[in-house]
């Protein structure tokens, strides 16, 4: 089973990169973040067109946004509120694998803004409150049996996450506080990074690069936002991985690309 993990940054705006990274690709399942887009304007008939008709929605207007598109059915959406602001970041669902049914969850963390003090940054107090919640939630028993947790978690957790270690300590994604609360959710689970099984943790890996950098590919000033954890059940059927760097390449891009695990579950 091919499961990707993409912040498309406007599903409705990028909708033709999607088409074209499903058809070059064909994931049997493909989480979006930042869609951008109420329930009722989601693309429903586009995916559906492409062979995905298993769509699990949780939208709202201009903001954040989450979608799962399944080539198979889509079983218990859970739509989960954390920190009770209203916001849609999360999606969950079953479906059934090749070895046995399992659970997604899709997240869309927030990025925090600028300023990495919570005592002046309400975007910051409140990516970190979150962060605690998910810690909780992954303690209460999240990863027990089966499951997968994707998404744009917005922290680039180790050294070699981010192109300058010491140069972003500061930079919020890559504080030390950050790194500690996402570590913290990590164990909590426990989960599987599943990319640096593919990927050793002394080797560059990256799935963001900004928008304000006037050539990416040159600078090459990447931080990898985006994760796939799997729990301890799955971790032995982790059997692939593809980053599609080119993605940010393509025209009007996301400053994300697409991250695909594949797994003989």
């Amino acid at each position: 089973m091919k499961i990707t993990t993409w912040n498309i940054n406007s599903v409705r705006l990028r909708m033709p990169l999607v088409a074209e990274f499903l058809r070059l690709r064909a994931p049997d399942v493909i989480c979006l973040q930042e869609t951008k887009v109420r329930d009722a304007e989601f693309p429903l008939a586009d995916l559906k067109a492409l062979g995905y008709e298993h769509i699990a929605i949780n939208g709202q207007k201009g903001y954040h946004g989450v979608a799962i598109a399944s080539r198979r059915p889509l079983r218990a959406i859970e739509k989960r509120d954390f920190c009770e602001k209203g916001d849609a970041r999360h999606i969950g669902v079953e479906l059934d694998g090749d070895h046995g049914p399992l659970t997604l969850h899709n997240f869309y963390v927030p990025a925090g803004g600028d300023e990495p003090d919570p005592a002046i940054n309400p975007k910051f107090e409140h990516k970190l409150g979150f962060l605690d919640e998910l810690r909780e939630w992954s303690a209460a028993g999240a990863a027990a049996g089966r499951v997968v947790l994707v998404g744009d978690l917005n922290i680039a957790p180790l050294e070699h996450d981010v192109w300058s270690h010491k140069a972003l300590l500061k930079v919020v994604s890559h504080t030390p506080i950050e790194v500690e609360k996402l570590a913290a959710v990590f164990a909590a689970g426990p989960w599987v990074d599943a990319m640096r099984r593919f990927v050793p943790d002394h080797e560059k890996l990256y799935t963001w690069w900004s928008y304000r950098a006037a050539d990416w590919a040159a600078s090459n000033r990447g931080r990898r936002l985006d994760h796939v954890l799997v729990s301890d059940a799955l971790g032995p059927t982790l059997s692939g991985l593809d980053v599609l760097d080119a993605a940010r390449g393509w025209e009007r891009p996301s400053d994300h690309v697409p991250v695909t695990i594949d797994l003989a579950a």
